[in-house]
């Protein structure tokens, strides 16, 4: 499994909160679980007191995506650091269930965690690989979508640094948002440029008399 895909742990819990819609999907134990994916055995270790749990370390989460989404990346660094600190892991060699074609471990990089509880295991692995993303790309590369009110966060991994949305939904309902402002603004226009015209032709004609 490589690091980078770790970071995905971050974006998921973040975004399991629409604070501008009043949204929150994490009410529920069911729903921690939910956050792990395929890995089920780190999911059972939840409990109805991780809820809370994940919430806090979520507020914390967003809070590194709004900074480096502000532009402040010394703040976004010190909050993860703080994460890190509070949540560490240790990295080990795995080749588990990947086998190259003459079924010899295909070796890579594991985050192990050793946690007391399933909030401190998923908080060490999303913040480790969301620091992984950040020096490696760069802390603009974390962001918070464009598309308002939706502002959920997401990782750019574009060539040219160009993402500004959380999705293919957002970025068309951007677009088109954007397109009737223009048509709005166009109509606008052309309206008072039509009744500027008979105002312009009676001050011409009165001026001839």
């Amino acid at each position: 499994m490589e690091l980078a895909y770790y970071s995905d742990y971050a974006v998921r819990l973040v975004n399991t909160e629409e604070p501008t819609r009043g949204k929150d999907s994490l009410t529920s134990v069911e729903a921690v679980r939910d956050l792990f994916g395929g890995n089920s055995s780190a999911a059972r270790r939840a409990t109805d007191a991780d809820v809370t749990r994940f919430r806090s370390v979520r507020a914390r989460l967003r809070a590194v995506f709004e900074a480096a989404d502000g532009g402040d990346e010394t703040l976004s660094v010190d909050l993860l650091n703080s994460l890190l600190l509070e949540f560490p892991v240790s990295p080990q060699i795995s080749g588990h269930d990947h086998r190259d074609d003459d079924g010899r471990p295909l070796w890579h990089m594991h985050l192990a965690d050793h946690p007391s509880n399933a909030t401190a295991g998923y908080a060490a692995i999303a913040a480790m690989g969301l620091a992984f993303h950040l020096t490696e790309y760069g802390v603009d590369r974390l962001g918070l979508c464009e598309a308002a009110p939706c502002r959920n966060a997401y990782l750019d991994t574009s060539t040219n640094r160009s993402r500004r949305y959380c999705s293919d939904r957002c970025a068309t309902r951007a677009n088109v948002a954007a397109y009737r402002a223009r048509k709005r603004l166009e109509a606008g226009r052309s309206e008072s440029t039509g009744l500027a015209a008979p105002s312009a032709q009676r001050t011409t004609a009165s001026g001839e008399r």
